[in-house]
């Protein structure tokens, strides 16, 4: 993935508003009226968010007739979840050596380093 994309998206998720967009869209395909109804704002502040988003590639609209549909695109998501997967794994392999670590300290055990500490090579002279 470009992280120019990556980037695009965490922006566009950075705002409340835009994430709450995209929790309604979760249930389905929604007009703009649809989706501008719970919050406080202008249609046109939401219009501006869902622009947001669709330029990110987090949605996409279509009008049919006078209306305008937004849908997630889902792939977008797909790929941002596999970004973080990869640090999901490195983040539960970590914990999993600590908690090996403690359960080795609360049985009285010495842990064992699972990583030797390097030790400093002496310049010779």
């Amino acid at each position: 993935m470009v992280v120019d994309v990556l980037s695009a998206t965490f922006a566009a998720l950075s705002d409340p508003t835009r994430r709450s967009l995209i929790d309604r869209l979760t249930a389905g395909p929604a007009t703009v009226l649809e989706l501008a109804e719970p919050f406080s704002i202008s249609q046109q502040a939401v219009s501006k968010h869902l622009a947001y988003l669709e330029n990110a590639h987090l949605i996409e609209r279509r009008r049919d007739g006078r209306q305008n549909f937004c849908a997630l695109k889902p792939q977008t998501i797909r790929q941002v979840a596999g970004w973080a997967e990869g640090y999901r794994r490195i983040w539960e392999t970590n914990f999993q050596r600590l908690d090996t670590v403690l359960a080795e300290m609360k049985s009285g055990k010495k842990p064992s380093p699972s990583v030797k500490p390097k030790r400093k090579k002496k310049n010779p002279k």
